[in-house]
């Protein structure tokens, strides 16, 4: 849980609803969390987005059964956290070629004020990423956008972070 102090004075902001976009990583649950409590705020809703991105060989309709099946998991947990903090949530999927799309069209879709977003510590060519999605919401997004990026690291045997 979250101390007071760290979101002591963001109800005053006016958050009275905020989209997670989670992916079944480590930090989903304190995205849920944060999320949550900054509507509470308000007595607002959240809205939380599993985004299954579909690569260019198959049609953006495809059948996928076992990221559905992940994705469903992963929305299913974010409800249960969101219930227990007594918070009105609508949990649902997207398929897409791009996530970042997907997150800014939910936002306008649903007239979120905020953006959640999590990424995990991921190195490509030897240098930290953000990846595709965050750079294009921050870009897009007609709304606040926070990102949270998990302090934990880990090292593999190899002395790697992964």
């Amino acid at each position: 849980m979250f101390r007071k102090s760290a979101t002591k004075g963001l109800g005053k902001i006016g958050m009275s609803s905020v989209l997670v976009a989670v992916r079944g990583d480590r930090c989903d649950d304190e995205l849920v969390r944060l999320g949550c409590e900054l509507v509470n705020f308000n007595k607002g809703k959240l809205y939380v987005l599993n985004v299954i991105e579909v690569e260019r060989g198959f049609p953006e309709d495809a059948e996928l059964p076992p990221a559905t099946a992940k994705a469903e998991e992963v929305l299913q947990r974010a409800e249960r956290m969101a219930k227990s903090y007594k918070c009105a949530i609508e949990a649902y999927m997207r398929q897409t070629r791009r996530a970042g799309v997907a997150v800014v069209r939910e936002s306008v879709d649903q007239d979120v004020d905020t953006i959640l977003l999590g990424v995990p510590y991921r190195e490509r060519y030897g240098a930290f990423t953000l990846g595709d999605t965050i750079p294009y919401v921050l870009k897009h997004a007609p709304c606040r956008v926070i990102v949270w990026r998990d302090p934990t690291l880990e090292l593999s045997n190899n002395g790697r972070v992964t």
